[in-house]
């Protein structure tokens, strides 16, 4: 299908856009054990936001792959992931903070070491924030596309490690208009003492109509009841 847009987000990179309805987003990593961070807002009402536990706790999951659905804390489907070479997504590992970054990679900054200064989770997504009319408040648990984590039975977060590939892909399909952020910086808990450079491709698509057999809709009773609340809600709006 024909790119409409394409972007390589480099690593410790950021970037946020609006992305209409019915469009496909496909991240491929560039080399192996990418990570990218990301978050979902509604594009026309920034008060509503991709909704980590919602999304959970209704497909009876605690990781993200094909099926599965971004509900928003309105309980709508903000998008669907179409396809996936992975099988398993972050959803619960959360994004890096300033002090740990400095912390495990050593402390840098952008008047010392320009491009190459290890940028953190957090200040992207603090800069991604305000430059489309929101605040560090509105910030929510984000989603970690290409990484893989398991809980023991101690309750303990685990890393697996070699998880992604070079190649590998996820791709989104959005459901409604969304204001889409974006962070290429590490995982949490990925144990590497060197700060990772993993380029991430993204490119966005024109998408196929969604039909009433669509895997993603009937993937759980959930997810069907999550995309009729979106329906009924873009059929007001569009008035």
């Amino acid at each position: 299908m024909e790119k409409l847009w394409s972007l390589t987000l480099e690593a410790g990179a950021k970037w946020s856009g609006r992305i209409s309805k019915g469009k496909t987003i496909r991240f491929r990593a560039m080399e192996d054990g990418a990570n990218v961070s990301g978050l979902l807002y509604n594009a026309v009402d920034g008060s509503e936001s991709y909704n980590m536990p919602d999304t959970l706790k209704a497909q009876h999951t605690s990781r993200l792959t094909r099926g599965n659905v971004l509900m928003s804390d309105n309980g709508r489907a903000m998008a669907g992931i179409v396809e996936d070479d992975l099988g398993w997504h972050d959803p619960i590992g959360g994004y890096t903070s300033r002090r740990k970054t400095d912390d495990k990679y050593g402390k840098t900054s952008f008047q010392e070491n320009l491009n190459d200064w290890h940028r953190s989770g957090e200040e992207n997504f603090s800069i991604e924030l305000m430059r489309n009319g929101l605040e560090f408040r509105d910030m929510v648990p984000v989603f970690n596309l290409f990484s893989k984590i398991q809980v023991d039975e101690a309750g303990g977060m685990q890393y697996i490690e070699n998880h992604s590939q070079k190649g590998d892909t996820i791709t989104l399909r959005t459901e409604m208009d969304v204001i889409l952020i974006v962070s290429n910086t590490p995982h949490p808990l990925d144990p590497r003492s060197s700060y990772p450079s993993v380029p991430v491709e993204i490119d966005v698509m024109k998408a196929a109509p969604v039909k009433e057999d669509d895997y993603c809709v009937n993937y759980r009773p959930e997810n069907k009841r999550a995309y009729e609340n979106t329906w009924n809600y873009e059929a007001l709006v569009t008035l």
